[in-house]
């Protein structure tokens, strides 16, 4: 019988009383007679440990069954028999013992900790660093701090825990990450630790003078992990506790990253890189060109070959033809525009680093006098006019993102089922607060006014940035995203994100803050476009040939310090330490591992979960319908110069859903919805234009920004929360139907190759078969069976709160006038 509170409680009804059982629900391996006997005699009875049943914190209770004799003499003022087991006062014979255990003899038995050794699977260059044995890590389901036993390591790669429990259901499909398992952390995957004292929590950093008995960790992809150190000995607490917070909290170099531990052990290692391009080649800048059909008025340089002109840029880059080496040369790359990409009208996307904004008079006289001179050289024909946007006063600061997204991720990091249903009933209020959901609503707002420009007003738009390789890389990609179906296949949108990310000079080490030297400099601005990103494959399924389970995985490569691609600052830092030693002391430079080679990470069954099956392959032209085929692609792709009615259905609040929705959503929503940087009129004709007609897959996509239609990322950040995942529902339900009925359709061509004579051509196995999807999880392939939540209760003090309420079904609808919100 589990048991709260302190003392020694009382079982109801005379000749029975509760005893409490030394942690963690050790029982001796003795009758009772002997029980009584060696704590009598040795006051150390021969203990065996029960893990999983009942939490090391929460001591356990168990009914006894008094004799009658002694029940009776419990009344009296002599003769009572104390619950814990003392023996009756002197002179005094001893009754017979009744020990009765409501315990079964299944629960008795239960699998001692690991009492084999159990060693980690280390990669080529990994090191185990140090261990604790005899840890208990809690299953954060309902509150009952469940668990098991088994041994926590640390290594220079990761952070481990290993038990026993290494069966699973073969029938089950499986998404497991060769790399990171499930109880693995990456170094650089740890955001905090803290440590519980006396029931209290306090943020571990630097040098420890006193050990907590448990010890949390929060990671950066929003897993919770709890142990308890209180039954591990002294000496290995020690241990562990300082060499996880050492390796995973203090400032590191960059070269002490295992990153290149890892190289250095396997400098064989194979370069996947599948059809994405990587942009390291002027060939590959050249052929970027051609595809996009800019070569007429940019080209590719070579000017920063050997990084003579800046470190920031990388080795080969396109500029307009008509700007010269010698001005690239005067600045340093500074003031330069730099070509992105060219739409199918001839407007191009561009992109320039500013100029410092502190300088003296003459400096800023010569540097205005250059840039006139760049911006009426770009404007002249054969080159379109030239809008400039400077990004740092039309979106939001690095630091409002990072400060943002620190809130909305406090949201996710539940200990907890209790914490989970007590933010329940304001969670939404929580949300609103956090306003990360309003940055990406933001961000994809500016990406569709750089879309109506270059779409409809054929004007090149330059965006302007500081450095030009953070803001400047979430409006690019989103504009071609938006704009070039192309980026939305997947070996597409792996070389986009080559192109304006790694190549482009996004600061990645310093943006994740891997190398923990300066929290200053950390922001989530590689997230904030895969949230952006999300949010149109969640609207226009269809359009992509990736998942969202892609772009799960592939913000959590961000932290698997194995591969290059999101662990360095420039091409030049790479470039740069690409020479090293190896383990024969010889030396010879690293051979990195890109992220793009998911083999290294993934199955093919597995891999197959990365892949929409739904997505609708661009149809090849028919050679006798060229023609038709071409006039309609254009027709959808351009909208038109006049004003045409949109569907008072697909815009903003209309007459007829005016009255409806205020009265409904109140004046809260109406405020968010009506915020103070509403769109212009040419922004909402050119949106409302758009949404009023069908969809191309294939063409111009815009997502809805509406305040409702910008939704939360549901599978990255509630994946780990058992509360919150619909068994055998959600997307993962429709999956399964469609698979399966691929897997039909894949029989029947088999038959029918039989049939001919022909070879079967693909592979068979390449779709991963999903069986009784109503157990899986909405979450899947993330979230699995073993995390449901088996009792989600709110508690006592909610529901009290809930109670004091009036019938919310009952209550008269209340009226706000919003008559003074004008859109």
């Amino acid at each position: 019988m589990a048991g709260g509170g302190a003392g020694r409680r009382r079982a109801k009804g005379w000749g029975h009383c509760v005893r409490r059982i030394p942690p963690p629900a050790f029982v001796a391996a003795t009758d009772a007679t002997a029980t009584d006997a060696a704590s009598a005699t040795t006051g150390s009875p021969p203990l065996r440990p029960l893990p999983c049943h009942g939490p090391p914190a929460e001591e356990p209770w168990e009914v006894v069954e008094l004799p009658a004799g002694a029940a009776a003499a419990g009344g009296g003022s002599g003769g009572r028999r104390e619950a814990d087991g003392a023996m009756l006062g002197s002179g005094a014979k001893a009754a017979k013992p009744s020990f009765v255990s409501y315990i079964s003899p299944e629960e008795i038995h239960i699998k001692e900790p690991i009492e084999k050794e159990v060693y980690p699977r280390l990669l080529p260059g990994e090191l185990l660093l140090c261990e604790a044995s005899t840890v208990y890590k809690y299953i954060q389901e309902d509150g009952s701090n469940r668990g098991t036993y088994g041994k926590l390591v640390c290594t220079n790669f990761k952070i481990a825990f290993l038990d026993d429990n290494s069966a699973s259901d073969d029938n089950e499909p499986q998404f497991e990450n060769k790399i990171v398992g499930e109880n693995d952390i990456t170094l650089q995957c740890v955001d905090q630790i803290y440590g519980v004292y006396d029931e209290k929590k306090k943020l571990l950093t630097g040098q420890l003078r006193k050990y907590p008995e448990k010890l949390i960790i929060y990671c950066k992809d929003l897993r919770v992990f709890h142990f308890c150190l209180r039954y591990t000995k002294e000496e290995e607490v020690k241990r562990i506790v300082s060499g996880i917070v050492h390796h995973s909290q203090t400032p590191k170099l960059l070269k002490r990253l295992f990153l290149f531990s890892y190289a250095s052990a396997a400098p064989n290692n194979t370069d996947g890189r599948n059809q994405t391009v990587m942009f390291e080649t002027l060939e590959d800048w050249r052929g970027e060109l051609e595809r996009t059909k800019g070569n007429a008025k940019y080209k590719a340089v070579t000017t920063n070959e050997g990084y003579r002109v800046s470190e920031k840029l990388p080795l080969y880059f396109v500029v307009p033809i008509c700007v010269s080496e010698e001005s690239i040369w005067k600045y340093e790359g500074r003031g330069i525009p730099i070509w992105c990409w060219s739409c199918h009208n001839g407007a191009a996307l561009l992109k320039m680093s500013a100029f410092p904004k502190e300088q003296d008079d003459s400096s800023s006289q010569m540097q205005k006098a250059f840039l006139d001179g760049i911006y009426k050289t770009i404007s002249k024909p054969p080159y379109e006019l030239l809008k400039t946007d400077d990004l740092s006063s039309s979106l939001p600061s690095l630091q409002d993102i990072q400060t943002a997204y620190t809130k909305f991720k406090q949201l996710f990091l539940i200990d907890n089922s209790t914490d989970f249903w007590a933010t329940d009933v304001k969670w939404f209020s929580l949300l609103e607060s956090t306003n990360w959901l309003e940055i990406i609503r933001r961000v994809l707002k500016k990406a569709i006014e750089v879309v109506e420009c270059l779409e409809r007003q054929h004007t090149n738009v330059l965006l302007i940035e500081e450095s030009a390789t953070d803001l400047c890389c979430v409006i690019s990609s989103l504009v071609q995203v938006m704009m070039d179906s192309y980026s939305r296949t997947k070996s597409g949108f792996q070389s986009l994100i080559q192109k304006e990310w790694v190549i482009g000079g996004h600061g990645f080490l310093d943006r994740c803050n891997h190398l923990h030297r300066s929290d200053k400099e950390e922001a989530p601005v590689f997230l904030l476009l895969l949230n952006c990103v999300w949010q149109l494959v969640q609207q226009y399924p269809p359009a992509f040939e990736f998942t969202e389970t892609y772009l799960t995985v592939l913000s959590d490569s961000l932290y698997v310090p194995i591969f290059s691609t999101f662990f360095f600052n420039s091409q030049h830092q790479k470039d740069t330490n690409m020479s090293g030693e190896s383990l024969n002391t010889q030396s010879s430079p690293f051979r990195f591992l890109t992220v793009w080679d998911w083999s290294v990470q993934f199955e093919p069954k597995a891999q197959a979960f990365l892949n929409n099956p739904l997505y609708a392959d661009k149809p090849k032209p028919d050679k006798s319908h060229r023609k038709t085929a071409r006039f309609k692609h254009q027709r959808q792709l351009s909208l038109p110069l006049t004003q045409t009615k949109s569907s008072p259905k697909r815009g903003f609040f209309r007459e007829e859903t005016d009255h409806l929705i205020k009265n409904i959503l109140g004046k809260r929503i109406g405020k968010f919805i009506n915020s103070s940087d509403e769109p212009p009129n040419s922004f909402r004709e050119f949106y409302d234009s758009w949404h009023s007609k069908p969809v191309d897959y294939h063409g111009l996509l815009l997502p809805c920004i509406d305040g409702p239609e910008i939704k939360v990322w549901a599978q990255r950040y509630l994946r780990w929360i058992p509360e919150a995942q619909l068994h055998g529902g959600g997307t993962i339900a429709t999956a399964a139907n469609i698979l399966d009925l691929m897997e039909e359709v894949q029989s029947l061509q088999v038959k029918m190759d039989e049939e001919h004579s022909q070879a079967i051509s693909g592979d068979l196995n390449s779709v991963p078969v999903l069986r009784n999807s109503a157990r899986l999880s909405s979450l899947f392939p993330f979230a699995l069976l073993q995390r449901q939540s088996i009792k989600p209760a709110l508690p006592t003090s909610t529901w009290k709160d809930l109670e004091d309420e009036d019938d919310l079904v009952n209550r008269d609808d209340e009226f706000v006038d919003l008559s003074g919100d004008i859109l």
